[in-house]
């Protein structure tokens, strides 16, 4: 492209900067290939060990209920253990909601107390809830047994409920009241001005914006539940009440050292399904629930 200087009989030859624009792509590409090779291996090792156990699942192994060519053999020998692996789903299933339930609740509520309200004791509150964390998992479980013998609740799935809720109010409180404080004290103030009193500003107002972090806060509470281990095998003494990773342990563990290792890895992929499904379904949410708060102001 040329250009006429008007003051002097001079031709400005004026730099074409269409050419660079193919190189900058390429550039560009290049210098991602890096980040795509890495992160695709990344994928592939965490993957690797899921896939492996799915097809295994439906693979002939010999000592399983699958020995010849592929099929369903497995899973229907985990479905016929015991008491039935219908019974060991529910009550994972009862377990894993009231303890999603109950941390909801009491972290909404919690939450918004400690980011909107001034009161004596706030912070030290907040920093005993905190330190649940710092005491070793195991450690509290037999105390914890004794005080459900005392009140009732000893082999029960209300129990294990209740003691794993205790474990996620750190990270779920930590998580709700960052959520809270990323939210303008406007919203709240705007909110009274149109008539409503606090309840109705929380449930019409905050609760719709915190939405992600409780997403967050639900899915960890269930994914924790859902895959605990230790606490159904302390608290809980009835083999039709146990949890389904308690069972799929005992399904291991068979008569004379045998190992069932093929209804093991259907156990394992029965077990990992909704966790992948669940985390794919609200992945978008668990990452707003993780950057709220993190541009607060």
């Amino acid at each position: 492209m040329t250009l006429t200087d008007t003051t002097s009989t001079r031709t400005i030859v004026a730099p074409d900067y269409r050419g660079d624009r193919p190189a900058g792509r390429r550039g560009r590409l290049v210098m991602g290939i890096p980040y795509v090779v890495f992160t695709g291996a990344l994928a592939i090792i965490f993957l690797y060990p899921l896939v492996w156990t799915t097809v295994s699942s439906f693979s002939p192994q010999a000592g399983s209920a699958q020995t010849d060519g592929w099929g369903i053999g497995n899973y229907i020998s985990l479905a016929n253990f015991q008491a039935g692996i219908w019974v060991y789903l529910g009550n994972s299933l009862f377990v894993s909601l009231l303890t999603v339930a109950l941390t909801l609740v009491i972290s909404f509520l919690g939450g918004y107390a400690f980011a909107r309200f001034s009161f004596p004791g706030k912070n030290l509150l907040f920093l005993l809830v905190l330190a649940i964390l710092m005491v070793p998992y195991a450690t509290l479980l037999i105390p914890l047994y004794v005080i459900l013998n005392a009140i009732g609740l000893n082999n029960s799935l209300v129990g294990v409920a209740l003691v794993l809720t205790m474990f996620q109010l750190p990270f779920s409180m930590f998580m709700m009241r960052i959520s809270f404080e990323s939210i303008p004290r406007e919203m709240d103030e705007a909110a009274l001005v149109d008539g409503c009193n606090s309840f109705s500003a929380l449930w019409r107002v905050l609760l719709p914006a915190v939405k992600p972090g409780l997403i967050t806060v639900g899915l960890f509470a269930f994914l924790t539940a859902w895959n605990d281990f230790i606490a159904p095998l302390i608290l809980i003494n009835d083999t039709n009440r146990v949890t389904l990773p308690l069972a799929v342990a005992n399904l291991r563990g068979q008569v004379m050292g045998v190992i069932d290792y093929g209804a093991t890895e259907a156990g394992v992929v029965v077990l990992a399904l909704p966790c992948v499904v669940l985390f794919l379904v609200l992945q978008r949410h668990y990452v707003r629930g993780f950057m709220s708060g993190a541009f607060k102001g």
